[in-house]
């Protein structure tokens, strides 16, 4: 018997869902709107579920190959190398869904593409830069990774995170990030259409937040900016448990069925919520479509979508190796099996090379072979995971891996004590359980802000409380969605009560006894030693993690970094983490400081030889390091061009600039030129060891019509060198525009540019100024959409709407042709320098679309 038109291979994609649509039931249809996709055995159809986190490898399925996080592939500035990363998490996830085909689906949620606006945006650790071309490039690599190459089959379905203007943990539900028109195309569209122009993701995630006043889930930018320029469509899901914010938290609309059928006529495609249970979301589209609020047309387009990814996943079709199949037609990637889960390891080592950031060094790294070390710190002998870790088959510790190259002396740097109760009782564990009775001693890891750890010496287990308040010491580290081993220390007359910061239950008062001074030990240890490492940095699950930002960028326990550094001079700071720090100073007085994020399973490798020059250090910055929490506007402006913000309008004096990395081998530029697009410059190695150098190339306009960039990155490329060898490096000249609010497009505006080439946004080899002849625009006249303002104070955008939030609130329009203007009660226009156009709020509260 003929098979069915939907299960024929060489029918086209669009033929075949058609087909599926037509001979699935209404109520069928509806169900598959949620994550968990029934079975439907009529059809032969299985269960289907969108999700599976891949972010830096495949995640939550237990032991498979962990890469540095993705703000450490950020810093190798390698597109190759991303991309390979990709491929073999995308293997991985085929791996794991030939063990398991329904419980591990092929939908991967990652990359995450959010451009690094705010460095204490609590997941800064899952994107790539803050920077929205280094951005698009990493995550276009990863994504195509992910993807395979084949011209029909998907190896996994990429699926870009979170659309749109997502960069805060607090209150992410409830906050609008504010995004006028030229910080949308300027800044945040451009991480999301690169991946999805080039063909790399077929799917996007929608954010929590709201974005102008409007939920991410029913913004019309999917339809109008981003399906637009998908080669093959785009499918959209949900985050977890967003769908009820709309008529939940978010308050936007005032029924589930309105809000799910204003989702689905926005472009979901998919819910994501309730976990396992698709009740909710059933009887919502139902009522919906009962009352006229949704047509089924709109459901069969979102189901159509999904249908879509699973037949490019190959999931109707034959393997490749089937006799019975046509072997053109066969689908390659299902005849991966779980023998692959975990064989990465080179990868990740060559990974965790690439994402080791030589910050400083005057004149006294690498090391000598043989040299007697002190490691010493938190970070010293710990591998962390993250959130979104898979479990490492192996880790090597940087303890582990310095002992490869010399003899180790090591020390936590942690205070140990004892927790004395008013009725001379100590804190005790026994079987895990956690009471009054024999005495006990903790490791107290103090993480900042008021949170401590507390690990169980003799068990090497964290204390923490269960739901059910019992008190214990069972975890092997602090983790999970509620981390229950946070305590925050709260003095009383009594001595120090222990607040439970997930339960919010109290222990003690206890009198804390000091038994080990860890900073005092630490700096014996120093001081015995020739050379100190002090490796120190962040928990991923602690200050700073999905649902909390930081609230500081400084470093916790620079007294361990200073106590050290006195007792031995000759100290290298090692920081492990999942964002840039300020370290009031201290950079100055150490000889060498380097930074890596969490590097996964080969951390400890890849930093032991950085610092014994087995291979040049050659990662980059991919976001401002900043010298004060001061530089840093407030949280929630998502406005980088007026709060001057990130290093393309930052005007202060960084710490670490964007870009910054230093190495063992010097290299040398001349000869830049530019010709047809594209910038070429001679790079020679005209040190004495091999290594890479990352050529960047900057952009300024010289006499900018409106506030354009300090510097803008164009293109960048990283080139291997052996001593005194050179190579002509091509860069492309190809982000010269902005977007321009007279005309509602790109536009590249005729004028002189300097190109700027050399290995940092602030060390620059090489300048070359350029006449670029592109169009003149015209000053704006008539009327003025109120949300192209180039300045304001005092407002906020709702709906597409400028709402003053203050009296006196103004917002600015510059190159305005002179004439007369009138504008909504309750404001006034006022003229300033002949040229600009000024609307200030008589009272708060008002709202205006359009400036006449």
């Amino acid at each position: 018997m003929d098979p069915l038109p939907f299960r024929d291979p060489g029918l086209p994609v669009e033929t075949r869902v058609a087909d599926l649509l037509g001979r699935l039931t209404a109520e069928e249809k509806v169900a598959m709107l949620h994550q968990r996709q029934p079975a439907v055995p009529r059809l032969g159809l299985a269960e289907f579920r969108t999700g599976l986190e891949a972010l830096h490898g495949v995640a939550w399925l237990g032991e498979a190959t962990v890469f540095p996080q993705a703000v450490g592939l950020g810093a190798s500035w390698d597109t190759d190398l991303v991309r390979r990363v990709g491929e073999a998490t995308g293997v991985e996830a085929r791996g794991f869904h030939h063990r398991d085909p329904v419980a591990h689906g092929l939908n991967v949620w990652a990359p995450v593409v959010n451009p690094l606006r705010d460095p204490r945006w609590g997941r800064n650790e899952e994107g790539y830069s803050e920077d929205p071309v280094l951005t698009a490039e990493m995550g276009t690599a990863y994504a195509r990774g992910l993807r395979g190459d084949h011209p029909r089959y998907l190896r996994t379905a990429p699926t870009l995170k979170h659309f749109l203007g997502y960069n805060n943990e607090d209150d992410r539900c409830t906050t609008s990030s504010d995004l006028r028109p030229r910080v949308l195309h300027e800044y945040e569209l451009p991480c999301f259409r690169g991946p999805v122009e080039a063909g790399a993701a077929v799917a996007v995630m929608l954010a929590y937040n709201l974005v102008n006043g409007r939920p991410a889930h029913l913004t019309p930018l999917l339809d109008a900016e981003l399906r637009p320029c998908a080669p093959d469509g785009l499918a959209a899901v949900s985050d977890a448990y967003a769908p009820s914010n709309v008529a939940g938290v978010q308050a936007y609309l005032p029924t589930h069925a309105e809000a799910h059928a204003a989702m689905l006529n926005a472009g979901l495609d998919s819910f994501t919520d309730q976990d396992a249970d698709p009740t909710l979301t059933i009887a919502s589209v139902t009522t919906a479509i009962e009352d006229g609020l949704l047509e089924q047309g709109v459901v069969d387009r979102a189901v159509g979508r999904v249908l879509a990814l699973r037949f490019r996943l190959g999931e109707f079709d034959p393997p490749a190796d089937d006799p019975a199949g046509d072997p053109a037609d066969g689908n390659p990637y299902a005849a991966i099996t779980s023998d692959v889960i975990g064989t990465h390891g080179e990868l990740a080592l060559e990974a965790a090379r690439q994402a080791v950031v030589l910050l400083r060094n005057d004149s006294f790294l690498p090391l000598r072979s043989g040299v007697d070390l002190a490691v010493i710190g938190t970070h010293a002998d710990t591998v962390f995971e993250d959130w979104y870790s898979g479990t490492p088959p192996y880790r090597v510790t940087v303890r582990t891996g310095l002992e490869q190259f010399a003899t180790v002396a090591h020390h936590e740097g942690v205070d140990r004590i004892a927790l004395r109760a008013a009725d001379g009782r100590h804190l005790g564990v026994r079987g895990g359980v956690v009471g009054l009775g024999d005495r006990a001693l903790f490791d107290r890891f103090d993480w900042g802000d008021g949170v401590w750890t507390l690990r169980d010496v003799a068990s090497r287990r964290y204390l923490g409380v269960r739901q059910d308040g019992t008190l214990v010491a069972e975890a092997v580290t602090p983790g999970g969605w509620d981390v229950r081993e946070l305590f925050e220390p709260r003095p009383t007359d009594d001595g120090v009560v222990l607040r439970n910061k997930v339960q919010g239950t109290d222990i003690g008062p206890f009198t804390v006894e000091l038994v080990v001074d860890g900073t005092a030990a630490a700096a014996e240890v120093a001081a015995r030693a020739e050379v100190a490492v002090l490796v120190l940095g962040n928990d991923p699950h602690v200050n700073g993690r999905e649902t909390q930002d930081r609230t500081t960028l400084r470093l916790p326990n620079l007294d361990l970094v200073r106590a050290v550094r006195e007792a031995n001079p000759r100290t290298v700071l090692v920081l492990v983490s999942s964002y840039p720090y300020t370290l009031d100073g201290e950079e100055e007085r150490l000889p060498a400081v380097v930074w890596t994020a969490h590097g996964g399973q080969e951390q400890g490798r890849a930093v032991a030889e950085a610092l014994f020059g087995a291979y040049s250090p050659s990662g980059r910055l991919p976001q401002t390091w900043y010298r004060s929490d001061d530089d840093l506007p407030d949280v929630l402006d998502y406005d980088v061009i007026r709060a001057g913000s990130t290093y393309l309008y930052f005007t202060g004096d960084p710490l670490f600039p964007f870009g910054h990395g230093l190495g063992y081998a010097t290299f040398g530029y001349s000869d830049l030129a530019h010709d047809g697009g594209v910038a070429r410059v001679s790079i020679t190695n005209t040190g004495l060891v091999p290594g890479a150098e990352v050529v960047q190339l900057y952009s300024s306009a010289r006499r900018p019509r409106v506030r354009q960039p300090v510097r803008r990155l164009q293109s960048f490329r990283r080139v291997h060198l052996e001593p005194g060898e050179t190579a002509t490096v091509e860069l492309p000249v190809g982000h010269l525009w902005h977007w321009d609010v007279t005309t509602g497009r790109r536009v590249v505006e005729t004028g002189r540019y300097e190109l700027a080439v050399g290995s940092s946004s602030r060390e620059i080899r090489a300048r070359l100024d350029i006449d670029v002849e592109g169009e003149v625009i015209a000053p704006r006249a008539g009327v003025l959409r109120a949300v192209d303002f180039d300045d304001c104070d005092g407002v906020r955008l709702v709906d597409d709407e400028v709402e003053f939030t203050r009296e006196g609130g103004w917002i600015a329009f510059h190159d305005v042709v002179d004439g007369e203007r009138s504008a909504p009660p309750g404001t006034r226009v006022s003229r300033r320098d002949g040229a600009s156009l000024v609307l200030t709020a008589a009272a708060a509260g008002v709202r205006v679309r359009e400036v006449r």
